[in-house]
């Protein structure tokens, strides 16, 4: 009963509410403010009680896609009514399909890439690179910086994502039943990948952003270059965490049962292709202005006609099956000894349909207007009650940028923050992509490359596991803001 009677104090309260305002002329007379309706208000309960959900998945074993697609859903099912009773028919569809854009350009690019990493798999690439490192005598704590390093590195030239789903498959080899050092491995793979993300404008979606429309804001002042001025502050990000995490990993070496693993026929000449996709996605953005993933959809193209070879010249490596051992080829799976198919049948539809419910529920709550309206708060009045010069106004909002980029996502963050274009230096430009693009690593969920790895390493690298390390993460953050400001200071 005292439940109803809140329910009912709630739905009062909720009516004396004033309804949705309209702008008075111009473009914004099809745009319906929200913030301060019932709709925006219950769009934003659904969508915190969905993360929720989200984060609790450890414990209630409900798949994270679920409970964002049906928040999505909900929340644009409100817009659309809203907008109906109000004779606008076609707003919220032209909105939601401009959402639905963007997630289908980056499904598609996660797509191409899990496909590429399963086929590897298969092939047991990653099989063959374990027993080598086991080989060579490396300990869990030498293969905690080897393949940090490596995240690190390869991140700029291809992307976190991307790079981060690479190397997570290479620790989940090498670390077998080592549920620690997995989780381990994958925070630091996470964290460097973020950061080696930072300071290269094809590193991460939000640097792409950043690059392009920072171009208009400062009068060509932020160029392609310009970036590299993060590489350091990067370094700082990842190696303070990573120096503490060290202490940490199991000072064991992984077991090895001296095996020698080889892998299958075509699987270095897979590798091959999968590079030469990477530089396809980035030539068709460099030069041609293309997205990358039209890019990454040719390169996948590459795979599927090399599985053609792999398949018609199966015959020359089987011929006979009359004797025992090449009976034992052509059990059922060799038959057809490699299918693209499989690798996409394969890749982690939990994660892509999460993306689906992250990109269309928080593209919803920015239709309603809450992003601007936060933006708006941030770059206009926060400086000013700090009394902070001109120079550093913005300083408070960029880093705040970072933190809400690990809650929510970073790129309707820094979508929001290009759409109100504040007035920054250069300096403040970098610090916002910098922040953007380390601060989703405080949080699992806080990052395209997190929630993948959340997908692909299942119960060993999950939300409350790394949630112990935010702390850590969190200081190597603070640090990498400190080593921007100082050593950039002239660009502010």
């Amino acid at each position: 009963m005292n439940n109803k009677k809140n329910y009912a104090v709630l739905f009062l309260l909720l009516s004396l509410i004033p309804s949705a305002s309209f702008a008075s002329s111009g473009q914004a007379e099809q745009w319906i403010d929200l913030t301060q309706h019932w709709v925006g208000f219950t769009s934003l309960a659904i969508f915190v009680a969905a993360y929720m959900l989200v984060m609790a998945e450890e414990f209630i074993h409900l798949r994270k896609s679920k409970p964002v697609v049906l928040a999505a859903g909900i929340i644009w099912a409100l817009i659309g009514y809203i907008y109906a009773r109000h004779g606008f028919d076609h707003e919220a569809e032209i909105a939601v399909r401009h959402n639905l854009l963007e997630y289908a350009e980056l499904m598609l690019f996660l797509l191409v890439a899990m496909t590429y990493i399963n086929a590897m798999q298969e092939r047991q690439a990653f099989e063959a690179l374990r027993s080598w490192l086991c080989k060579k005598g490396f300990g869990f704590r030498q293969l905690f910086w080897i393949t940090g390093v490596l995240a690190f590195f390869i991140s700029p030239i291809a992307d976190n994502l991307t790079t981060a789903l690479l190397m997570c498959a290479v620790v989940m080899a090498v670390g077998g039943d080592n549920n620690k050092f997995i989780l381990l491995g994958a925070i630091n793979i996470v964290v460097a990948a973020n950061a080696g993300g930072a300071f290269s404008p094809f590193g991460d979606i939000t640097t792409l952003m950043v690059w392009q429309k920072a171009i208009e804001a400062t009068n060509g002042a932020v160029d392609f270059w310009s970036f590299f001025a993060l590489f350091i502050p990067s370094v700082v990000n990842w190696i303070i965490p990573a120096s503490i995490m060290h202490f940490a990993v199991p000072d064991e070496k992984p077991v090895s049962n001296d095996e020698v693993i080889v892998m299958k026929r075509g699987a270095k000449r897979i590798i091959a292709l999968f590079l030469c996709t990477i530089i396809t996605a980035v030539s068709f953005h460099n030069f041609l202005h293309l997205p990358p993933v039209i890019g990454m959809l040719t390169g996948l193209a590459y795979l599927k006609f090399f599985g053609y070879y792999l398949k018609t010249s199966h015959k020359k490596d089987y011929p006979s099956v009359s004797d025992d051992s090449n009976k034992s080829q052509h059990i059922m799976g060799d038959v057809v000894p490699f299918d693209v198919f499989d690798g996409v049948a394969r890749a982690e539809w939990d994660t892509l349909l999460f993306f689906y419910g992250v990109v269309l529920s928080v593209g919803g709550l920015g239709f309603i207007g809450y992003l601007g309206l936060a933006s708006e708060l941030m770059y206009t009045e926060w400086g000013s009650v700090l009394g902070l010069s001109d120079a550093m106004n913005a300083t408070p909002a960029n880093i705040v940028v970072g933190v809400l980029s690990a809650i929510v996502d970073n790129i309707p963050v820094m979508f929001a923050v290009l759409t109100m274009m504040p007035d920054m230096s250069v300096g403040q430009w970098l610090l916002v992509t910098l922040t953007a693009g380390v601060g989703g690593s405080m949080l699992s969920i806080g990052s395209a490359a997190g929630v993948a790895l959340m997908g692909q390493a299942r119960g060993k690298y999950t939300f409350f596991g790394h949630l112990k390390w935010t702390p850590v993460i969190t200081l190597g953050y603070i640090a990498s803001i400190a080593t921007h400001m100082w050593i950039n200071a002239s660009l502010f």
